[in-house]
């Protein structure tokens, strides 16, 4: 069994539980959704299966709380990059900073692999739900920029950290990356005046 220490049985369960939840976490994005068990994941874990029905009863409930935790956790860095941004670009560009961040990290891995793990209906509306909830402040700051069709731009800006995480993903720079994406999200929404000025370098 992990060594856990903890003052109280509450923080004990607390920590047990996380362990948990990683092993799930680290069996999805290796092995798939359907590989995701209490068996397995108390295996990987080093406690026992019926340890393991004590904090999730199947296979479903694992992957409800993976679910959750899968943007939880990112959502948090984000929040807090974003605290920080004063105007809509700066939050645009933070959340963009941050996102490919967590991308180098593998943030974004075990939501990638249950959106594509062929999940029950409810499930999937989650996944989006949570989704949503997640863009929602880089949507909100492309609408306080004024552009043009706000939707379909924040739609094609969208499109440009899709294909961020993905050179992050094959092994590009993530300073590389984030400055380029920047550069070019910047000169999307620079307006006719030209007033934007060139993103600062990434330390």
């Amino acid at each position: 069994m992990p060594k856990i220490n903890a003052s109280t049985v509450a923080e004990h369960r607390a920590q047990q539980r996380e362990v948990l939840i990683g092993a799930a976490i680290d069996i999805l994005v290796n092995e798939g959704a359907t590989a995701v068990t209490p068996a397995a994941v108390g295996a990987r874990a080093g406690l026992a299966r019926s340890s393991v029905y004590q904090y999730f009863d199947s296979s479903a409930a694992l992957l409800s709380t993976i679910t959750e935790e899968a943007f939880r956790r990112s959502n948090e860095a984000l929040s807090e990059a974003l605290a920080a941004a004063e105007g809509p670009l700066e939050r645009l560009e933070a959340f963009f900073r941050q996102s490919l961040r967590l991308g180098a990290d593998g943030a974004h891995r075990p939501a990638v692999a249950l959106m594509n793990a062929g999940l029950p209906p409810a499930c999937q509306q989650r996944l989006m739900e949570l989704h949503l909830e997640q863009v929602e402040p880089f949507r909100a700051a492309v609408r306080e920029l004024g552009v043009p069709e706000p939707a379909l731009t924040a739609d094609l800006i969208a499109g440009m950290l899709h294909t961020a995480l993905a050179a992050v993903d094959n092994g590009t720079p993530l300073d590389t990356v984030t400055q380029r994406t920047l550069a070019l999200v910047r000169r999307c929404l620079t307006p006719a005046d030209g007033t934007i000025s060139a993103p600062e370098e990434v330390a």
